[in-house]
């Protein structure tokens, strides 16, 4: 049986799939030593190979076929565009894409002025303007910290993710408009689906169950909190 390999998004997105993983018996104890230097984690039993890369490296890997399945925030699906299967919504890293900026600029998106548009994200921004809104505007791209675009009069408004929107609050800056929602998604190699159908499907299966389970137990939980509450 060959390997099956994943490829993680560093950071809270990969400790946050282990985790899930786990719940499965997934496990793979040598990732949780942070003294590592390794570069590939292996479970041997399951014939499972994990590594971790840069979030807008995945989609590429994926692509390529050096990963069979990947975990990465659906900002960087959208963004990269590659050919790939997103086969889940895993439910957790919620935020959304908004444009943001001060109060004075949401007339200008209003009336569909010509401005600047500063982003991390220029494709999607792009989208969202010109296929969506069907505004002509000027987009910069940005690497660093975009609120301060705006501040300084690089341009007029953002297109960021936002998740509780306290940067946003301390710079002056607000949501003006909302893009989409966003989360952590799992994606597939195209040739891999087809190789390994059937143990890509019942991994799938598995964490709907998990996820359709955690779901149930909130609900319960909540409708016992109300009760007391009574």
């Amino acid at each position: 049986m060959r390997y099956l390999t994943f490829a993680l998004a560093k950071g809270r997105l990969a400790k946050t799939t282990m985790a899930m993983f786990e719940q499965l018996g997934i496990t793979c104890e040598a990732m949780k030593d942070k003294d590592t230097r390794k570069l590939i984690f292996v479970n041997e039993e399951k014939k499972l190979k994990f590594f971790l890369a840069k979030a807008s490296d995945v989609p590429t890997y994926v692509e390529y076929g050096a990963a069979d399945i990947g975990v990465v925030g659906e900002d960087t699906i959208l963004e990269e565009g590659r050919s790939l299967y997103e086969v889940m919504d895993l439910g957790f890293g919620r935020c959304r894409m908004c444009v943001c900026g001060p109060v004075s600029a949401r007339e200008k998106l209003q009336h569909g002025e010509l401005i600047r548009v500063a982003s991390k994200y220029p494709h999607i921004a792009k989208d969202y303007f010109y296929n969506k809104k069907f505004q002509t505007v000027e987009i910069i791209k940005l690497n660093g910290s975009v609120e301060l675009a705006p501040i300084v009069g690089l341009s007029e408004v953002i297109v960021d993710i936002v998740e509780t929107g306290s940067t946003l609050r301390a710079n002056g800056l607000e949501v003006l408009e909302e893009i989409c929602d966003l989360s952590a998604r799992m994606v597939v190699n195209q040739v891999s689906l087809k190789m390994e159908q059937e143990r890509i499907r019942r991994l799938i299966q598995d964490l709907r169950a998990l996820k359709a389970a955690k779901f149930k137990s909130t609900i319960i939980d909540a409708g016992n909190v109300s009760g007391k509450e009574k």
